[in-house]
């Protein structure tokens, strides 16, 4: 199975040894950040640094002016790594070591971008503006992220392009320090929390024969329950027609889909465009249309006729695997396994030649490894083990 594994830049610039330490894992790719999100990440080997904070969401090359000249959305500029180019040096470092690069494009989640154009965000039932999360209904955040798809994408040393939150985001989030864990939210009540109400929402529910107001107080009647009981019902779509009822969830889900289709749609399209013939495109994804966030909720036959492929979250169980394997078996098109081998962050690198085998018995054909630069150094060495063994 080809392995990549995910890198940010400053993983690699200013530390020469970090390429030939990421071809000893016996991945053949790398998965490298051109656009990211705020992060506050640990370089636990690099020679100069043991912390970079990535104050907001950025470039990590610098932007075309032309293409930005007058837009009041435009990306913002990186200043925590010392290159003029951090994607394009640190591509060719591992391109020096071997290794094929990807560029890995963020693009539906920007707080920088929200706090700056709080008319862009999502606004939830409530009135309450998600300032991480771009609505990609509005037709000036949709040309935003199609046009820095296009540029972040088709970097200098990339082959292809791996595309997160290329749809929908809602709730969910890891704001800065989150308090939100005081009542479970399963996924009936995170959906509810994550449908939009900005103008250009209301007027597409309105197409969908609802009314945004009533479809609000419908939102925070079934919500309320959750509030007072501490507590969300089980998990699933089911679940969400039993809260807001089953004519009202599949309206706003027709809505929501018909939206993220059309991103992707537009997303691809703009990036082939300005590829070379043969540029791989995948995006991040989850099988089940309704969820938001980084792994978007997409329709598994639509996402493989606009994509080459997707990268599935597949860290934890047999049955997690199998939920987001499932439906894309027999199907057409790169099928990559995403699996954490960070401990600290959940992930489980001394069961990843078990989980990799899961996977691919049930239909992936590729593996993608959270995080080489983040991982500690008995994490890479129970990964660079497990590959040799999985040959």
């Amino acid at each position: 199975m080809k392995t990549s594994v995910f890198l940010y830049p400053w993983d690699v610039v200013g530390d020469p040894d970090a390429p030939a330490r990421i071809a000893d894992l016996g991945v053949q790719q790398v998965t490298l950040a051109s656009a990211y999100h705020s992060t506050r990440a640990l370089t636990p080997r690099h020679p100069a640094r043991r912390i970079v904070t990535a104050e907001h969401a950025a470039v990590l090359y610098p932007p075309d002016a032309s293409r930005w000249a007058g837009r009041a959305l435009r990306p913002y500029e990186q200043a925590w790594v010392a290159s003029d180019d951090p994607f394009a040096e640190a591509a060719g470092a591992l391109a020096g070591a071997g290794l094929d690069v990807h560029s890995w494009v963020v693009l539906a989640h920007n707080s920088r971008l929200g706090a700056e154009h709080p008319r862009t965000s999502v606004v939830n039932a409530y009135g309450d503006l998600y300032p991480w999360a771009p609505c990609v209904a509005q037709p000036e955040v949709r040309a935003y992220l199609v046009d820095l798809a296009a540029e972040a994408a088709v970097r200098e040393g990339a082959r292809g392009t791996e595309l997160e939150s290329c749809g929908w985001y809602g709730f969910a989030h890891l704001h800065a320090h989150d308090k939100v864990a005081g009542v479970g939210l399963g996924d009936a009540a995170q959906y509810l929390m994550s449908l939009c109400f900005c103008g250009a929402c209301r007027a597409g529910y309105a197409g969908q024969g609802l009314d945004a107001e009533e479809l609000g107080a419908a939102v925070r009647g079934a919500l309320e329950p959750v509030w007072a009981g501490g507590g969300a019902p089980d998990a699933g779509w089911d679940a969400v027609g039993r809260l807001l009822g089953a004519d009202l969830a599949a309206a706003t889900l027709r809505w929501r889909t018909e939206v993220a289709r059309g991103l992707q749609e537009a997303v691809a399209g703009a990036v082939r465009e300005a590829a070379d013939p043969g540029f791989q495109v995948l995006l991040h994804a989850d099988p089940a249309p309704y969820r938001s966030g980084a792994n978007v909720g997409v329709e598994p036959g639509h996402v493989l006729t606009v994509a080459d492929g997707v990268v599935l979250p597949c860290t934890g169980t047999d049955a997690v695997r199998e939920a987001v394997l499932g439906p894309f078996a027999g199907r057409d098109g790169i099928i990559a396994a995403n699996l954490t081998v960070v401990r600290g962050m959940g992930g489980s690198p001394d069961t990843l030649e078990r989980d990799a085998a899961h996977a691919a018995s049930l239909g992936a054909d590729q593996l993608r490894l959270y995080h080489g630069g983040l991982a500690s150094g008995p994490d890479l060495e129970a990964v660079a083990g497990a590959l040799s063994r999985l040959g």
